[in-house]
């Protein structure tokens, strides 16, 4: 497998917390599943962050940005049973992936990470 594309980003919490207060704004972005993740734990905001880190990220390794009918909630950061996060694509973003990359078989490697103020995302995409 080739490195198709790599991105990163970083993000202050206190932007997403204050963003979290809107409605319209938690259900444009994040999934049901990872809503309901980080409602679960205590400091639910950094775990917000991290997960709209990784959806930026994401999208910069594509090589898109978040356009071209890129949904972000569409862009599904979970993590494994050992606590090791993935992206799952669905819907309509998985299948304008798929066009771009020319395959339907391909890897997105994802490290996310936070410190007090901040959260980091870095993503490959190997195809």
């Amino acid at each position: 497998m080739n490195i198709f594309g790599v991105g990163t980003d970083i993000i202050n919490i206190s932007r997403i917390k204050r963003s979290l207060k809107k409605k319209t704004f938690i259900k444009r972005i994040f999934n049901p599943i990872e809503i309901s993740k980080c409602k679960k734990i205590k400091n639910s905001y950094s775990c917000f962050a991290k997960r709209f880190a990784a959806k930026e990220a994401f999208s910069k390794a594509l090589g898109t940005g978040i356009s071209r009918g890129i949904n972000l909630n569409e862009i599904i950061t979970i993590n494994k049973k050992n606590g090791k996060p993935f992206i799952m694509l669905v819907g309509k973003t998985k299948k304008i992936v798929e066009r771009k990359l020319k395959k339907k078989k391909y890897k997105i490697s994802l490290s996310i990470s936070d410190e007090k103020n901040f959260a980091v995302a870095f993503v490959t995409i190997s195809a």
